[in-house]
């Protein structure tokens, strides 16, 4: 075992405590049963099962033998090592045997789903480097928005970045190089108790949460640990890490139970994505840079400010408030107003359908456990999870000439999509939520003067925001399908495209869906952390689906359009939640749902006031009204936190002269100047979506 921190203050455990052995030597006994009936299936209850992938493509395979790393052994040695998990009906080690026919799904790191697998996976490397280092009981190790962490408790002992994080690195470092299989166990109950006994939380844990007979554990080296899991194949596809924050924290978060220590980490399958991330924390710390994201997260945000809120009663759904209607209204409006410049014409669709819609689609065989389905009068519906399906029956619903396209389709319809639970997190991970979807249909020869469009497009609204850009190029994947050539013409009319827009972009060989290539976008936020929202996508498959074709106008010659998929600020509530984070809660004026606060110094002047308020509501302005002329301690930090671009102080001056006394919310005074003056400067500003309107007076 070694000193691995001997460089640091720091050592390893030498020898090790006398439980781990007690608990691997338990562990051994019930692995050795749990491979015997495994066997025993093997030999006695395997039959052939068919696997069926997201191209429809079906595989054929063995019960209790074939597993998904060797499916995709069968489509490429590079799709095997750069998967992180399987998805089947749930999510699945890629070394665990299938048990019957299964659709299936090779999930990488770009997936948000597999890059909590990755994340937790690291979390248990970490904890079994805690355990290693400190000796003390672990608690929780879950994966998080940015990395994971590991709860350890430890007698009082607190842990230091300086002194302790070099050793457990170390650790951890080794822990990758011994490419320790990550292995899975199903345990009665009763003897997980006895595992665990030496550990009175997971003891909790079995008795407080667990209500089945048996549940699993996942072991890596000499940890072995409650967990659902899944994980990676070893430990070895860990490639990078960074320990960057430690805190203390509470059993259960409550402050009355025991105090533990909490180290936080991130990971990459790339030591080059683990420097691009350091690289994007802009000249901080970590710590820094984790107290600045903690500080703009938007659920914090949209607390404080009262935009929106959940409940238990609907679950992955927002509720907004006034103010974050607004918002939610304003960024609609804004794409809206963009719509008649483009082109795009704005259509309604239904959002419950038939099942069969989805069947011809696709989307049930490859996306029923995400539908909300149910019966209606013996045959099964669903909620609408995207728009396309409905699109193109609005397409097909008559004879198309080649005259009429491209025809651009846009609709904010409500989509629903059943995200896991335990997936829900804020607005960037909903059930309910709206998109500023488009689909424009055109000919083969158009494509490249609607991605164009596209482009232009997207390029207008993020600079509006001040977002930069990553684009990158996504080219046939070998499950494609489709004609090759019409692939090629595509691709090639894209790639001049991305050179016309003259922005730094990437080819991504091999990363299309299998339905056609694609455009990734990125977009940076003020931390530097990169967003996905805006899509767009060729699709050459839901045409031949749905029978979709228009009249050359050659004698009775028909010809299918090509799709293009196309969104700008994708998930409406991401975006809010996006932007929120980007500006801190410090809202541009234009988007502001709180443009003005108007400040009376005593109640005497409470009627003009009013009567400033009601000029600047009836041209069209967020304003409210603040009658307190003391302006009590609470009332500025709640002012504060609500972030007025503009704070309006009237008073005896202001009355005669017909005016008001402008400051802004970080505190520049502007003086004293006419209310219509006021007003029609404030309209202009709104108008034209400026930056920085507080300085502009």
């Amino acid at each position: 075992k070694g000193d691995a921190g001997s460089n640091t203050g720091v050592k390893e455990m030498n020898p090790w405590p006398a439980y781990i052995n007690e608990r691997l030597e338990l562990y051994d006994r019930l692995k050795v049963e749990a491979a015997a009936e495994l066997k025993e299936k093997q030999e006695n209850c395997s039959v052939p099962i068919k696997v069926t992938l997201p191209d429809g493509k079906v595989v054929e395979g063995n019960s209790w033998r074939t597993t998904p790393y060797e499916v995709a052994q069968g489509i490429s040695q590079g799709l095997a090592d750069g998967c992180i998990v399987a998805k089947v009906n749930d999510f699945w080690d890629l070394d665990r045997p299938l048990e019957a026919d299964v659709k299936l799904q090779l999930l990488k790191f770009d997936d948000e789903e597999a890059k909590a697998v990755y994340w937790h996976s690291t979390a248990h490397i970490l904890g079994e480097a805690m355990e290693r280092t400190f000796g003390g009981c672990l608690c929780y190790g879950p994966p998080i928005e940015q990395g994971f962490y590991y709860d350890m408790h430890m007698d009082g002992r607190q842990v230091s970045d300086k002194h302790d994080f070099p050793g457990v690195e170390n650790v951890m470092k080794s822990i990758l190089k011994e490419k320790q299989p990550f292995e899975r166990l199903e345990v009665s109950k009763e003897n997980l108790l006895k595992m665990f006994e030496y550990n009175p939380f997971k003891v909790r844990i079995l008795n407080e949460k667990v209500t089945t007979p048996t549940t699993t554990v996942y072991r890596c080296g000499p940890l072995i640990d409650l967990c659902r899991g899944p994980h990676v194949r070893h430990t070895g596809k860990i490639k990078s890490f960074q320990l960057y924050k430690n805190s203390a924290t509470y059993w259960e978060g409550k402050a009355d139970m025991e105090s533990l220590q909490r180290i936080y980490g991130i990971s990459f399958p790339d030591k080059k994505e683990l420097k691009e991330w350091q690289n994007s924390l802009n000249g901080q710390n970590l710590n820094e840079f984790v107290e600045e994201a903690k500080q703009r997260d938007h659920r914090k945000i949209g607390k404080e400010q009262e935009l929106f809120f959940f409940h238990e009663h609907s679950p992955g759904s927002c509720f907004f408030f006034p103010k974050g209607a607004f918002i939610y209204n304003t960024l609609i409006n804004f794409i809206k107003s963009e719509y008649r410049k483009r082109g795009f014409e704005e259509v309604m669709s239904p959002n419950i359908y038939n099942s069969k819609l989805f069947i011809t689609s696709g989307h049930w065989e490859h996306y029923a456990d995400n539908l909300f389905a149910f019966d209606v009068e013996k045959e099964k519906f669903a909620l609408k999870p995207m728009n396309c399906p409905g699109h193109c029956l609005m397409f097909a619903h008559r004879s198309r000439s080649w005259r009429e396209l491209p025809i651009r389709f846009a609709d904010f319809g409500v989509l629903h999509r059943n995200e896991l639970s335990g997936a829900l997190t804020g607005l960037t991970r909903v059930r309910r939520f709206q998109q500023d979807d488009a689909h424009i249909f055109c000919r083969p020869e158009q494509i490249k003067d609607e991605m164009r469009g596209a482009l232009n497009f997207m390029k207008s609204v993020y600079d509006t925001f001040g977002f930069t850009l990553k684009l990158n190029l996504s080219t046939r994947p070998e499950n494609f399908l489709g004609d090759i050539e019409m692939w090629n013409d595509a691709e090639k009319q894209l790639e001049e495209c991305l050179v016309e827009f003259a922005q730094p972009w990437k080819l991504n060989p091999g990363d299309g869906a299998f339905y056609g290539p694609k455009i990734d976008i990125q977009i940076m936020d003020a931390l530097k952390r990169p967003h996905q929202c805006a899509t767009i996508q060729l699709d050459f498959q839901l045409p031949i689906r749905f029978n979709l074709n228009y009249v050359t106008g050659e004698g009775d010659e028909k010809k299918r359009p090509v799709i293009i998929h196309r969104a700008i600020l994708g998930s409406m509530e991401r975006m809010i939640a996006v932007l929120t984070e980007n500006y801190g809660g410090k809202w541009p004026l234009w988007l502001s749902p709180r443009q003005v606060m108007i400040l009376a110094v005593s109640s005497k002047f409470d009627d003009y006031a009013e009567s400033v308020r009601l000029q600047m509501h009836e041209a069209g302005l967020q304003v409210d009204l603040e009658k307190d002329p003391g302006l009590t301690l609470n009332k500025k930090i709640r002012t504060q936190l609500e972030q007025y671009n503009f704070i309006l102080v009237v008073g005896e001056k202001e009355e005669m002269n017909g005016t008001v006394n402008i400051r802004t919310r970080d505190n520049k005074v502007h003086g004293e100047l006419k209310v219509d003056a006021v007003i029609s400067r404030l309209l202009h500003l709104v108008e034209v979506k400026h930056k920085n309107a507080e300085d502009q007076f």
